[in-house]
Parts: C-alpha cells; sequence; structure tokens
C-alpha cells in the first residue's frame, strides 16, 4: 500500500444491473475517499458476438460509456473518465489498472447474464490479475459507505496488507474493524501487532476468536449476523509473487450468500513477510 498510486477507481462494466451495482459502490466511495472514477469495458469476442446480435458498431459502447458518465457527473459532481479498449477481460483489466494507476477496482459478478459473464472462475481471474486491492460486488446494494468491516486473520503471515488497508478504509469511512480470528496461540501476537497499529491509527476495533472449523462459514455468518457492510481478504502469492490464487475458504467469502461485498488484496512480497518480522 506504500506503493504511490493515483485517486482513481476503476470499475469495469458489461452494462449488467450488476456491474451498474458495482459502478454506484464505486460512486460513493468516490464521494468519501475524493477519487474520480474511471469506467472501462474491454471489447472482447463476447462484446462482438452481443453488439452483432443487436445490430449495433463498437462505436455504440463509447455512447454508452458516455452515457453513464453523465449520469455521474450531474447527480454526483464527481469527475469520471471513460475507457473502451480491445483485448480480454482476464489481462487487460489488470493492465488498465496499472496503466492508471488506480487505487482500487469495484467489480461486479453475477450469473450468465450479461455480456461477458463476470462470474465464477472468471471473476476471480480477474481478482488474483488486478495489481491493485478488488472490492467484488453482487447485486445487493450498499450506498451507505462501510461502517462495520470484518478482517479474517488465519495467519501470522500476510495480514500487514490488509491490515493497512483496513485502516485506510475505516478511517475514511468512519468504520469499525471486526478483527475475526482462529483461536490459535501462534496468532495472539501478530494480532497484538495488528491492534496496535489501529490504535496508532485511532481505528475502533474488536477482537472476536473462533475455533477453525468451517471458518468460511463462520465469517460469513459473523459478518451477516453484525450486518458487515464489507469482508477483507487476501490471496496467497505462489513464490515469484507474480501470481496470486484464492483458496476455497476465499472463493466461499467472496460469493457469499448474504452478497456482502468483499474487498481482495494481492500482496507484495514484503509485506508477506510474518508480520512481527516487519
Amino acid at each position: 500500500m506504500d506503493t504511490k498510486m493515483n485517486d482513481i477507481i476503476l470499475v469495469p462494466t458489461d452494462f449488467s444491473e450488476v456491474c451498474n451495482n458495482a459502478m454506484k459502490q464505486a460512486v460513493e466511495a468516490a464521494k468519501f475517499l475524493k477519487h474520480k472514477v474511471a469506467l472501462l469495458h474491454v471489447v472482447d469476442k463476447n462484446t462482438k458476438a452481443q453488439l452483432k446480435k443487436e445490430g449495433q458498431d463498437v462505436n455504440s459502447i463509447e455512447g454508452k460509456l458516455n452515457a453513464l458518465a453523465e449520469e455521474i457527473r450531474n447527480d454526483h459532481n464527481l469527475e469520471v473518465v471513460t475507457i473502451s479498449k480491445e483485448g480480454d477481460i482476464f489481462t487487460t483489466i489488470g493492465e488498465v489498472a496499472k496503466d492508471l494507476g488506480a487505487h482500487l477496482m469495484y467489480l461486479g459478478t453475477h450469473g450468465k447474464v450479461g455480456m461477458q459473464k463476470l462470474t465464477g472462475s472468471f471473476a476471480l481471474k480477474v481478482v488474483t490479475s488486478s495489481p491493485v486491492p478488488v472490492v467484488v460486488v453482487q447485486k445487493r446494494p450498499f450506498d451507505q459507505g462501510y461502517k462495520k468491516i470484518v478482517l479474517p486473520i488465519t495467519s501470522d503471515s500476510g495480514p500487514w496488507e490488509k491490515t493497512k488497508w483496513a485502516s485506510f478504509i475505516a478511517k475514511n469511512f468512519g468504520a469499525e474493524i471486526h478483527v475475526y480470528q482462529i483461536n490459535a496461540p501462534e496468532l495472539n501476537e501478530a494480532v497484538t501487532i495488528i491492534t496496535n497499529h489501529f490504535d496508532k491509527e485511532n481505528v475502533n476495533y474488536k477482537v472476536v476468536k473462533t475455533d477453525s472449523s468451517n471458518f468460511s462459514k463462520q465469517v460469513i455468518d459473523y459478518a451477516t449476523a453484525n450486518v458487515a457492510d464489507m469482508i477483507m481478504i487476501m490471496t496467497n502469492p505462489d513464490k515469484s509473487f507474480t501470481k496470486f490464487i484464492l483458496g476455497s475458504y476465499d472463493e466461499e467469502m467472496i460469493f457469499n450468500s448474504s452478497q456482502i461485498p468483499v474487498m481482495c488484496i494481492n500482496p507484495r512480497k514484503y509485506n508477506w513477510e510474518k508480520i512481527f518480522k516487519l
């Protein structure tokens, strides 16, 4: 998170309902963070097939993007840029995020509707190829910012990056962090360092301990019962830190049935070291 980023929130869209919901949530975040919004459509084979079916050409994509941008400018007084780029959603979205120096990305994921079917493994590939944190959004609207954030801790390796992001989001949105920890002695020192950081940053938090059985279900149930606005997770890097993977726990949380937005963070090598060795 120490890498210089620009005050931009990137929103890929295929103009479906769930992508529009992601755009609305990104707009609300942009107002809190004083960021501008970048709307992106990747023109791929699915786009071309849909346009052919509708009897339209590629230029109509620019028109759709501009109409959305104008609505945001008029209703929310935000700066908005639009990008239409030919490519592949699995690589082009990440490339655009890097080129823009985007700070965050909001990604709508849905069933087999819309042009580009950003669902299941498709959405996960976009998440794990992103150079910036991705907030994965389903159909459920969240338009009042983030007031309760669940931060699952399962290991003493890796949580530093999401700790910094949790602090950043909490301070900007006035949120409370719920540190949801597997009750294991080896995690106590790491959680103490995390909460000391929150104390230093004047971030409100609470610590909840649980056993490790069916952890993802416990996180989702806890987040749902406590009306959380976000769950924050981190991917696991390979040894080279050039690829990232999501475990079954992570996937269950991302596609949670309560449709709570999930921020996914791909860590950098330095911040994957054991937290108490930093």
